[in-house]
This record gives C-alpha cells, sequence and structure tokens, in this order.
C-alpha cells in the first residue's frame, strides 16, 4: 500500500507544511475513530478534480463497516457532492450516501481540515444507524468529545503543530477515558478508568472532583491545561501500580475549554520489563565470569608451557592459548553488551591486537588491518566466528609470511547486509597454489576453520590465489602480484 506522503505527492499540489499536517492528523486519529465509534477516511482534491482517499482508519472499540481498503480509491458521485460542500464552506456536512459500494442507509459525516486558514482535506465518519437502539453513558461521552476535536479540526487546532511524546505507544480510549472540564474537574468515567481507579485505591466517586482532590497524580493534565498541547507521563500510583496516563486538551482560541485523560495501568508490562533487565544482567555477569575463568586456564596453560622442553609441545600449547584467549574475547563483548546479539568489530579489532602481539616477529614485520565493520551478529555465532579468524590469521602468517620473508600486510574485511555476514581475509605473502583445495587441507588450523564454517556455522568458504580484483577490493597496490584470499560467508538471520 503507498504511503500517504507518497499519494499526496502524486495527486496533489499540498506544500510540505500541509503534507505534514495531515502526516500528524493520521498519526493521531486511531483515537478519533474510537470515540466516534466509526470508520474514518481522508480524502483530498486531486489536480484532476476528482476526490481520492488516501488514508483510513478502522475503530477498535466497534465494528468496522468496510472489511476492504479504500486508499487509493475515488470518491463516488454522492460522495463528491457532500465532499465538496464541506470543503467550500469549510464546516461539517453529513448526508446519506446511497451507492453499491457501500451497505445500505450508509450517514457520511464530512468534515474539514484547515491548516492555517486553508481548507487541505476532508475527513468523513461513515457509519449505519442502528434503530431501536439507546445510547448509553459511554457513547454519550465519547459522542461529545468526538464533537470537540471535530471542532479543533475545522479550526486548524487539531491535529497539534508538533508531536508529544510518542503516541503510538499511549494509552487508547479502551484503557480507560476521564473526560475533563476548563477546571479540569471529572464529568465522567468510563468503566475501565473507573477499575483504574479502584486498582490504586481510589474508591469514591470522581465526578465533578478534580484529580488531585482523590488523591489521583495530576501532572500531565496540569501541563497539558498550561501548554495547550497533549502530555504523555507514566508514573507511580501508589507502591505497587504504574499508570501510563495521556491527557489530550480540548483547545477553543485560546484558552484550554477541557480535555481528555487517557489511563492504561502497564504494571505487569515494568514488572515483565525489570525481570528482562535483571536477566539481562544475569546473563552479562555469567559472561563476564566465564571470560575471567578461560583467562585463569590461558594464565595455567602459559605457565605449564615454561616447563616444556619439546618444541612441538610447547607450540601446541601455545596454539592453545591463543584460541582460549579468542573465546575469552568473545565472552568478554557479550559481558558488555545488553541483548542476544554482539557487536563483530569490537571481538575483531581485539583478535587483530592479539595476532600482532604474538604472530609477527622483527624478521617478519606484519601490517594488520580491518576493513568494515560487520554489524551486529547473534551471539550464537560469535564464538565461532571468532575461532575461525583466529585460525585463518595465523594460517596467513605462517605460511604466508615465513621466517626471514621480510612480512607484509594481512587485511580483514567485513560486509554485513542483515541476512549475511561476508568476511575476507587477504594477504600479500607467498600465496597458494593454483591447484589448493581446501577440502583437501590436512593441517589442524584448516580442518578447524572447514569444520565450524561448515558445519557449525552453516557457511561457505572459499580459499584461492590473490587476484587482480581482490587486490583492488582491499586496497592493495597494483603491482600485487602473489597472495592468498579466504572468503567465506556465514548466515547470520533465520530464514
Amino acid at each position: 500500500m503507498p504511503k500517504l506522503s507518497e499519494l499526496l505527492r502524486e495527486q496533489t499540489t499540498l506544500d510540505r507544511e500541509q503534507v505534514g499536517h495531515l502526516n500528524r492528523l493520521v498519526s493521531e486519529w486511531g483515537m478519533l475513530a474510537d470515540f466516534c465509534f466509526s470508520d474514518l477516511l481522508l480524502y483530498v482534491p486531486t489536480t484532476d478534480g476528482r476526490w481520492a482517499v488516501v488514508a483510513q482508519v478502522r475503530p477498535a472499540t466497534g465494528q468496522t463497516m468496510y472489511q476492504t481498503d479504500w486508499v487509493g480509491a475515488w470518491a463516488s458521485e454522492p460522495e463528491m457532492v457532500l465532499l465538496d460542500k464541506a470543503f467550500a464552506a469549510g464546516m461539517p456536512v453529513e448526508g446519506e450516501v446511497q451507492s453499491d459500494d457501500v451497505p445500505p442507509d450508509t450517514h457520511l459525516r464530512a468534515i474539514p481540515v484547515t491548516h492555517q486558514g486553508n481548507t487541505i482535506g476532508v475527513v468523513t465518519r461513515e457509519w449505519v444507524e442502528q434503530l431501536g437502539r439507546r445510547q448509553g453513558d459511554l457513547e454519550r461521552a465519547y459522542g461529545e468529545v468526538f464533537e470537540r476535536f471535530e471542532m479543533m479540526m475545522v479550526a486548524g487546532v487539531f491535529p497539534f503543530s508538533h508531536r508529544v511524546g510518542d503516541s503510538s505507544a499511549a494509552p487508547r480510549v479502551g484503557d480507560g477515558v476521564m473526560l475533563l472540564d476548563a477546571d479540569a474537574e471529572v464529568k465522567y468515567v468510563s468503566p475501565n478508568a473507573n477499575s483504574a481507579l479502584h486498582r490504586v485505591g481510589i474508591q469514591a466517586s470522581a465526578v465533578d472532583m478534580r484529580l488531585a482532590e482523590l488523591g489521583f497524580y495530576d501532572g500531565p493534565v496540569r501541563q497539558a491545561f498550561e501548554r495547550h498541547e497533549p502530555v504523555i507521563e507514566e508514573f507511580e500510583q501508589g507502591a505497587n501500580v504504574t499508570l501510563l496516563c495521556r491527557c489530550v486538551p480540548f483547545v477553543d482560541g485560546d484558552r484550554v475549554s477541557g480535555g481528555v485523560l487517557l489511563i492504561r495501568d502497564v504494571t505487569e508490562l515494568r514488572k515483565r520489563d525489570r525481570l528482562l533487565l535483571s536477566k539481562d544482567a544475569t546473563i552479562r555477569e555469567i559472561h563476564h565470569r566465564v571470560k575471567n575463568n578461560l583467562q585463569t586456564i590461558s594464565s595455567l596453560l602459559r605457565l605449564q608451557a615454561r616447563r616444556l622442553t619439546h618444541p612441538e609441545a610447547i607450540a601446541a600449547v601455545g596454539e592453545s592459548v591463543r584460541r582460549i584467549r579468542t573465546i575469552a574475547l568473545v565472552h568478554e563483548a557479550l559481558s558488555r553488551e545488553p541483548g542476544d546479539d554482539v557487536t563483530f568489530i569490537e571481538i575483531v579489532r581485539p583478535l587483530l591486537r592479539l595476532a600482532e602481539e604474538g604472530l609477527q616477529s622483527p624478521d617478519r614485520p606484519i601490517r594488520f588491518t580491518v576493513q568494515g565493520d560487520g554489524g551486529r551478529i547473534p551471539a550464537a555465532i560469535a564464538t565461532p566466528l571468532s575461532v575461525v579468524l583466529t585460525e585463518l590469521l595465523q594460517n596467513a602468517v605462517d605460511h604466508g609470511f615465513p621466517e626471514g620473508s621480510g612480512g607484509g600486510s594481512v587485511t580483514v574485511r567485513l560486509h554485513n547486509d542483515d541476512s549475511e555476514l561476508r568476511l575476507w581475509v587477504v594477504d600479500d605473502g607467498r600465496g597458494v597454489d593454483g591447484g589448493f583445495r581446501l577440502d583437501e587441507a590436512t593441517g589442524l588450523g584448516l580442518s578447524i576453520v572447514r569444520t565450524l564454517v561448515t558445519t557449525e556455522l552453516n557457511g561457505r568458504i572459499d580459499m584461492r590465489p590473490l587476484a587482480t580484483a581482490d587486490s583492488a577490493r582491499v586496497g592493495l597496490p597494483d603491482s600485487t602480484k602473489r597472495g592468498t584470499v579466504v572468503e567465506l560467508a556465514v548466515p547470520i538471520a533465520d530464514e
């Protein structure tokens, strides 16, 4: 479905401020549909003299009249008559619409939308009259609230000139409603709002009383009446109840003639939020302790290596220490970041520092660099992927730059498209033979890499001689003729 701004840009000559006014209206009008128990459609006059539907909303407090979406449709002849009248007069117009596209006895009220004195569109309230049914107190009170907003819409006051708070997270009409007069006295309390008052220990009737007299926090009301704009606030009412309130004032010229207070009990939501925060803190503490334990094991292995005399044993213990330190780095990163994923570059940079400290020597200086950041990746793949990168760095140095070779450079390039992480390790060392096949490699490091990538990470890996395109990708000089490229791709999103 096209966006409102796109439809307005394609079919009207409205300027940026007028388009913004209609966008703010559409972001707020779910509340209006709930108060009038009716479908609302936004019509705008198009450049070819017709009326187009550019937005639609259904009520959450009653049954919708339309099962289909009318956005992008054109007004029928009977509808155009009412729309033209409302647009020309700048006042609401009501009538019945007879058409094959709408149910019988459909009532339509066309309400002009005004911005800075100019009518820029028409909102239609569409409903079918239910004969023989008397309105209750709730319906009469809600109808009065809608009429007040209707007057503000015609006057160009509603929607308000700028958003205050996140209205998408604000309470809805079905959560609870209090109707207030110009003196901030309560004139109507919906059943759900009355239940909220009972939950905070207020049993007395709230009608004809101010909230402060009831012992109810009235901060949102006072601020909304003083500032002439909506206010959203969450607060603790009593020891165990958390309420989210939104007060929308009725603005009549230079004064506030009343307002409506929407109330939602968010106590259980906040309890769950606190539990999640506690769980997250516990998980991060576990990662921190695992990191400390791995560092302790690494230290013990280094002590053990000092007592060894066989070169192969010393080398094996050294490789084990590097792998353990790699896993410890992952747990350190997870202990700092909330959630179930981690910023991969925060792991890659320490790994490169470890490689610089442990793999190079004075007669073969190696320059390690990283390009890209890799975005965020799930914690479940961070550990095996980090072990893979460690093995690839060690393999690049050991086989690409033997002792006395004069050294060179190793570049790690990262790219994350939110579905797949691609990683390149490119060196300008001796390079592999053109006939090299990774699946036939017998070394422990490459065996670990191949197993982790294809089995645990469900990814793909390729190892090949350096090509001109690879040199250009990582910024190596065009004169670079030798080297090795390892390219792997790992899925990071569930299908």
